[in-house]
């Protein structure tokens, strides 16, 4: 089994990705307010700031920072994956390893996560997040697209 190393700074800030296991799916989109209900039972339970987030139909990127002397991302996604899925119906196929996990066909197992090193690489992943739906092609401006903290940074003026 592969070792997967993660990199945990308490209170650090990071990027994400984060993908569903079918990746020609729109779930995220169709189920947006699903979604979001599962990160703010997450956020209540477990504090985190959204610095910016984008969901896509079939993945979500973003980036957070975490409170101080905090470090545990994987759990709040953990925990996010599986309000999101425990609101869903059980209409997903699933492979046989699925099923005998007791898992979802839902999300892919693990998430990409980046560690964020300074104010350089904060802009750039935030800039990144915020114009990923242009860059997929699905829309002509970065502000048209609904599931974006973007229209969050431009009423606060950012």
């Amino acid at each position: 089994m592969p070792d997967y190393r993660r990199n945990r700074i308490p209170g650090g800030c990071y990027f994400f990705t984060v993908n569903l296991l079918d990746r020609d799916s729109d779930a995220l989109a169709v189920h947006i307010d699903l979604l979001r209900d599962a990160v703010r039972k997450v956020r209540t339970r477990r504090p985190f700031h959204i610095d910016a987030w984008v969901v896509l139909p079939d993945h979500k990127h973003a980036v957070w920072t975490l409170p101080l002397g905090d470090s545990d991302y994987s759990g709040r996604w953990r925990a996010i994956k599986i309000a999101f899925a425990k609101a869903l119906p059980k209409t997903e196929w699933r492979s046989p390893r699925r099923v005998a996990k007791g898992e979802r066909g839902i999300w892919q197992r693990r998430f990409w996560e980046h560690t964020i090193r300074d104010e350089s690489d904060y802009a750039a992943h935030v800039d990144d997040v915020l114009i990923n739906p242009l860059k997929r092609g699905l829309v002509e401006a970065a502000g048209d697209w609904p599931y974006s903290s973007l229209h969050r940074c431009v009423a606060r003026g950012d």
